[in-house]
């Protein structure tokens, strides 16, 4: 039995040491939390009725329910989706002037940004991306507990430093007023940029972007539990930084890293001049 469900047998026993004074203890309770833990605590009495049954072990989801109350086993809550974009607001909102062309030729011609959360113990903390479209690479990114634009006009100002782009860059970005308001606008138009917003819904016309969060969550932030914003901050860190900058292969790129393509673009563009 303790080999089906794959838990130990020294466990087994130790259950049964602990609760044998007790006198409303079912046998069946150990088979229930076994197969509750086994499956990360996402099952309830529904599908741990069938899958007990179906394992040799007949119960009714009745008395799976009562036993898995008795013994406090609350099942996982999905995670609810957090809205990051608000494009209901009264700010101008830019013509697209990607409209889906998502190759660029040189470098800090295009750049794409957007906004995804993160779940901690201490609750949500948000992440904005800066993406140069060339090599793919994060160019800037800041955190927040909040949806305030400052840390958005943070990440763009921190992008600039870094770059030193030339009048003419084209910055994508969705309808949200983290983008339209005019304190992030006043940036764009100090620095001679253009400004080019996504169809209102339209998460293709955002792909890049949309892709590397992918990335993010299901290599990194899907597999962690953050009890903390600064924890979370700081594996974005390794992640974007230390990892996917510098080290993971872009099949785009012809399956070398963002900052070792930007080295070889370079390299090149210094061998024709």
């Amino acid at each position: 039995m303790c080999r089906i469900l794959g838990v130990s047998s020294a466990g087994y026993y130790n259950w049964i040491k602990k609760s044998k004074n007790d006198d409303n203890l079912d046998p069946r309770d150990f088979l229930i939390k076994a197969e509750f833990a086994n499956h990360n605590k996402k099952y309830g009495s529904p599908r741990i009725s069938k899958k007990l049954t179906g394992k040799g072990h007949p119960i009714s989801q009745s008395t799976v329910g009562r036993r898995m109350k008795k013994m406090g086993l609350i099942v996982k809550k999905k995670r609810k989706y957090k809205k990051t974009t608000e494009s209901n607001h009264r700010y101008a909102v830019a013509q697209n002037l990607l409209n889906q062309n998502f190759y660029v030729n040189s470098p800090n011609a295009v750049w794409v940004s957007d906004i995804t959360y993160i779940l901690t113990e201490m609750g949500w903390m948000y992440l904005v991306v800066i993406l140069d479209l060339f090599s793919r690479k994060i160019v800037s990114w800041e955190t927040s507990p909040s949806l305030k634009h400052s840390f958005v006009i943070n990440a763009l100002n921190l992008a600039i430093l870094r770059r030193n782009p030339s009048k003419g860059l084209i910055f994508h970005s969705d309808r949200g007023v983290q983008y339209a308001c005019h304190e992030f606008t006043d940036v764009l138009l100090e620095n001679g940029f253009l400004q080019s917003m996504s169809a209102k819904g339209n998460c293709y016309d955002n792909a890049v972007v949309e892709s590397f969060f992918g990335l993010l969550k299901r290599e990194r932030v899907n597999r962690t539990r953050y009890l903390t914003r600064d924890e979370a901050r700081d594996d974005i860190f390794d992640y974007i930084e230390r990892f996917y900058n510098r080290k993971r292969r872009h099949g785009y790129l012809g399956n070398i890293s963002p900052a070792a393509f930007e080295k070889r673009a370079n390299v090149q563009l210094q061998t024709v001049h």
